[in-house]
């Protein structure tokens, strides 16, 4: 299986187009961007589809703190943009924008996405608590790493090929949700990354 975007090259940056922070701060544009695949396995029920960055700072002190830069080699974890499940069998692709377009405050609702079920994507955990920005996040929200962080984030797209129609996820649901319905169900995975920083 092959996955591609028209929106960026695999390996290079993301436009703020399709981030959530802007450079100089602000919000940008949130959209999500376009993703398309082929190649899928004959028996192909369904398609999972997650987007996560990998690169972002395991201390909420050192986020918080913006005078202090944060080292590449701080230790990482992993934060969820985006996750989709039960998207139809026959779907290739995801137009630009189509599923997010700007920013919904307090989150989008839960709802659908190319066809599939949206899942809660982790900025709903890292607004709890906020007044103004808290609520339940559902489906894509671009990225927005702290500009203060010295590492460029990478943003990996995954598609899953899956042999049931339906994971028969709760709702809401989470990546690690869908991660642990995957398991025995994947035909092919594909994936795709671009980077992005608000650094300098």
């Amino acid at each position: 299986m092959h996955l591609r975007s028209d929106s960026f090259a695999h390996r290079q940056p993301l436009s703020p187009e399709f981030a959530l922070g802007a450079p100089g701060g602000g919000f940008g544009g949130n959209r999500n961007p376009h993703l398309a695949w082929d190649e899928v396995p004959a028996d192909t029920r369904s398609f999972a589809l997650l987007c996560i960055d990998p690169d972002v700072p395991t201390d909420p002190a050192l986020v918080a703190d913006a005078a202090t830069p944060i080292p590449v080699e701080h230790p990482r974890g992993d934060f969820v943009h985006w996750v989709v499940a039960d998207i139809p069998a026959d779907v290739r692709e995801i137009p630009a924008g189509s599923c997010s377009d700007g920013l919904t405050v307090k989150g989008k609702p839960a709802g659908r996405d190319a066809g599939g079920v949206r899942g809660l994507n982790d900025y709903t955990g890292w607004f709890a608590g906020d007044a103004a920005m808290g609520g339940q996040y559902f489906g894509y929200d671009g990225p927005y790493p702290p500009a203060h962080d010295l590492r460029i984030h990478r943003y990996f797209f995954r598609l899953f090929a899956l042999d049931v129609p339906s994971l028969q996820l709760p709702q809401p649901f989470t990546a690690a949700d869908l991660l642990r319905a995957l398991h025995g169900h994947v035909l092919a995975e594909a994936a795709i990354y671009g980077t992005y920083s608000l650094h300098g």
